[in-house]
């Protein structure tokens, strides 16, 4: 129940500072706007009432906003000193980490629930395959939990917030264009690429097929950076 209560708080505390800042707003409202952009020029200039180019770009757009939310959860208490403080509480570093990485990701989920709206209006209009869009939302959830997972980390290591985006921006970004440059490599390393390629395992969850390879990817991806951002916080706790 202790363990229960410490992340619990850390959640609680990370939630309302999140729905309190107007940078998490900022962003949000900037991802509507990228996203809402893109479903509505394929509806108006294309005629098309689908959601294909939205799941397609969603990636990227991902490897931007995400990083702009993650980037103050460890950076900002760094920077004002608050950091130190949090690593003397009679805390466990999982319960730091595991209350700071579920406030990103429930705020990430949060971003991309309006979104529902696209769908609505497109099925108003249309009668688009239930399978990839229900698809594509399941991959949405679990990108954004890989890449929440990358953002704390790079936050961690660094107590500039600039930095920490750049770094989890760069970090994300590799992946998602992996795919793209497969065809310029080596056929003997292209297998491999594919593997790592966050953009592969999301397209094939998003044409509706529920790969228990993909899921294990990004499940994968995400226990292992937030194992490594506790390791950090471990050693820093250490010093």
């Amino acid at each position: 129940m202790k363990t229960k209560r410490a992340w619990t708080v850390i959640l609680e505390r990370e939630l309302y500072s999140y729905f309190t800042s107007w940078i998490s707003y900022f962003v949000i409202c900037l991802f509507l706007l990228a996203t809402g952009l893109i479903v509505f020029s394929t509806f108006f200039i294309s005629g098309r009432a689908e959601l294909r180019n939205f799941f397609v770009l969603l990636p990227i757009i991902f490897s931007f906003v995400i990083p702009a939310l993650t980037m103050r959860v460890f950076s900002e208490e760094k920077r004002s000193g608050s950091y130190e403080t949090l690593l003397t509480l009679p805390v466990s570093i999982r319960d730091i980490v595991v209350g700071k990485y579920l406030a990103v990701l429930v705020s990430s989920i949060a971003m991309i629930l309006p979104t529902i709206l696209y769908v609505l209006t497109i099925y108003a209009f249309g009668t688009p395959d239930a399978g990839p869009v229900v698809g594509g939302y399941v991959g949405a959830v679990l990108l954004a939990a890989s890449f929440c997972a990358i953002g704390i980390f790079a936050s961690a290591i660094t107590k500039n917030q600039i930095v920490a985006f750049l770094a989890a921006f760069l970090i994300c970004l590799v992946p998602v264009l992996l795919d793209d440059f497969a065809i310029l490599l080596p056929a003997a390393i292209v297998p491999f690429v594919k593997f790592v390629s966050a953009a592969s395992h999301f397209e094939s969850i998003a044409r509706g097929v529920l790969d228990t390879r993909d899921v294990i990817y990004f499940v994968s991806v995400a226990l292992g950076f937030t194992a490594i951002t506790m390791y950090v916080l471990d050693d820093a706790r250490k010093d």
